[in-house]
């Protein structure tokens, strides 16, 4: 007697020899205890052609086969006979409907009525609203689940789009998918500069997300640098970063010990706190900036040309400044609205705030991230192959060779 199979046609599309996805969505049938066919399978003959593949999956039960299918489905596979996505109303504000899509930070697709809408400001780890009237879909979190809002449940009429593989910009796809101290950095940071060249001519923004390592080791002057220069539009940073880059501006210190010559300096263990009292007592660092109080660091620079500025806040902030927010719901909606038009983000020896960050990014946002740590450096990188680049390096000699390149390249 013959044994039951339970079979599905699977469809993908685009660059999926570039981006590995066929052979990962065979993987992941193997894995899961089925077997597949290949039905028709058409291969880009040119760099810019897309490819085709039609396959039969197979598997000995249907959970296994669902498995599989939902499993293909996060890589980019569809159904070839695709049915329309299932929506469920939320009931409960901040409660998506049981069974909802998690979101991937890939471009993503719902079909509605016979129509693929694409989705609109994806990040991962949220699910799709879709406004039927004004045919759109787009990513919404927790706080956006409001009663009456519909929102898609399940996996079927959902297509994720695989990236196709950069050939312009060929260092990331060259250097991401390893983390290492021993990359030839000169070599990396001139590519990230001309990246940053290129996002800039087009319109795009740049994102950068500090810690205060970055005044600690004396890079602020650097950072400030490419702010003035213009290649920083958004500046992401926590309660420490500004406290000590006034502190620096202010007293020549951070943490208290000298910036210039890295000797402790007497009584510094109080600057940070009168840096902080300072800026409370002027209301902010804009107005400290307006009074002439602030005559330099990061943060002046970044008021001084129009930065847009999200500094959230942490439970072990000393103060903090008026100018950080303490709501942590509210800080991701603000980082969230300040990302749109981001091509480029550098998070600069900060590990929460980076993933953060991260989270919050469509996948073909490319990311840079440095920090003296290889274990955050790997946390951080972790994000694609072929869009971030991973450097186990110092702040300072990243950011001072950074601006130099970026200046010369300016004035070249």
């Amino acid at each position: 007697m013959s044994e039951t199979r339970h079979t599905a046609r699977l469809v993908l599309s685009g660059h999926i020899i570039d981006s590995m996805i066929l052979p990962q969505v065979m993987d992941v049938v193997m894995d899961l205890g089925g077997n597949f066919t290949i039905e028709e399978l058409k291969v880009g003959q040119h760099k810019t052609d897309t490819s085709l593949c039609r396959m039969e999956v197979a598997a000995p039960s249907a959970e296994q086969l669902e498995r599989i299918v939902r499993a293909a489905r996060q890589l980019g596979a569809t159904a070839e006979s695709e049915a329309p996505a299932r929506l469920e109303t939320v009931d409960k504000e901040g409660v998506f409907p049981e069974g909802f899509y998690s979101t991937s930070n890939l471009p993503t697709e719902v079909l509605l009525d016979g129509t693929w809408i694409p989705v609109d400001n994806i990040e991962m780890d949220a699910a799709i609203a879709v406004d039927r009237e004004a045919r759109r879909a787009r990513c919404i979190v927790f706080q956006g689940a409001k009663p009456g809002t519909e929102v898609v449940v399940g996996y079927e009429g959902v297509r994720v789009t695989p990236l196709e593989r950069s050939r312009k910009t060929e260092i990331f796809s060259f250097m991401a998918s390893e983390v290492s101290a021993e990359k030839p950095k000169k070599v990396l940071i001139a590519a990230i500069a001309a990246e940053m060249r290129e996002v800039r001519s087009s319109g795009g923004r740049i994102v950068v997300v500090a810690g205060p390592a970055v005044v600690h080791t004396g890079a602020g002057i650097y950072l400030s640098r490419l702010i003035e220069l213009g290649y920083v539009q958004v500046l992401f940073a926590g309660n420490a970063l500004a406290v000590h880059d006034v502190e620096a501006a202010l007293f020549g210190t951070a943490l208290g010990v000298n910036v210039e010559s890295g000797e402790p300096s007497e009584h510094g263990h109080e600057h940070h706190m009168r840096a902080i009292n300072r800026v409370r007592a002027a209301g902010g660092l804009t107005q400290m900036v307006e009074s002439g109080q602030l005559k330099s660091g990061v943060m002046k620079s970044a008021i001084d040309h129009g930065v847009d500025i999200v500094l959230a806040g942490s439970v072990r902030d000393d103060g903090p400044l008026p100018d950080v927010i303490t709501d942590m719901v509210v800080a991701q909606q603000r980082m969230r609205a300040s990302l749109a038009g981001v091509r480029l983000a550098l998070m600069l020896s900060t590990m929460l705030h980076s993933i953060a960050t991260g989270n919050m990014l469509p996948a073909g946002v490319r990311t840079v991230c440095v920090d003296i740590n290889p274990a955050v450096v790997t946390k951080l990188a972790d994000r694609g192959s072929w869009q971030s680049i991973g450097l186990v390096t110092d702040v300072e000699s990243f950011l001072r060779e950074l601006a130099l390149v970026i200046e010369t390249g300016a004035h070249g």
